[in-house]
């Protein structure tokens, strides 16, 4: 099975941290114009789409073949209800699951391309931020709440959250890693029709530094 990838060496890494099967060919591309290159694939992953009209006409021209894109915070009405849009952010590729949404007609065909990569799909509601991202970008918000209270300092509240819930990383360190950016652009989005997502103040400043 082969399979074309784009993205940064660290989405690449994650992709393929379960180790995929014997049958999984993974080809790397420098560059999404690249997918052309390679019109015998058997899927395509875009883990650094950008939901622009080149790079969507781009894609297009892959289909039916199955066309994976990393898009949090785009649905599929906003960029193509025939791709199978998954939560790529930094971090979330490392799991054995993956959050996705696509048409139930190419689910059964995107499950086996994830298979091969010994990693299984949770197909979820096509919502913006899906489940983890949500919560995660929540967490992170609310530790900026904190922040601001001056309830303690950054590196305090990292070691509370990681000794107190044993998540992998503290809720900073984890903006850090998924990028303020990101999450900052998605609690925007889930804000403007659920007021709970509102940004905090000191983390738009610092995601948009």
């Amino acid at each position: 099975m082969k399979i074309v990838v784009f993205g940064q060496k660290d989405s690449l890494h994650e992709l393929l941290s379960n180790q995929p099967g014997e049958m999984a060919i993974v080809i790397p591309v420098e560059k999404a114009e690249e997918f052309l290159l390679h019109p015998d694939a058997d899927s395509y992953f875009d883990l650094a789409f950008e939901n622009t009209e080149p790079r969507r006409q781009l894609l297009n021209k892959l289909l039916p073949k199955p066309v994976f894109i990393n898009s949090v915070i785009q649905t599929l009405s906003e960029t193509n209800n025939s791709f199978i849009r998954i939560n790529g952010w930094p971090t979330f590729l490392k799991r054995t699951i993956v959050e996705a949404s696509a048409n139930e007609t190419i689910r059964g065909e995107a499950q086996q391309i994830v298979s091969s990569l010994n990693k299984t799909i949770d197909w979820l509601p096509d919502i913006a931020g899906f489940i983890s991202a949500r919560v995660i970008s929540m967490i992170v918000n609310e530790a900026y709440f904190a922040l601001e209270e001056n309830v303690s300092t950054k590196a305090e509240i990292n070691i509370a959250m990681k000794l107190g819930t044993n998540y992998p990383y503290g809720p900073f360190e984890w903006g850090e890693k998924i990028g303020l950016k990101n999450i900052y652009e998605l609690l925007a989005a889930l804000s403007k029709t659920d007021l709970r997502y509102k940004p905090a103040a000191l983390l738009i400043k610092e995601a948009t530094l």
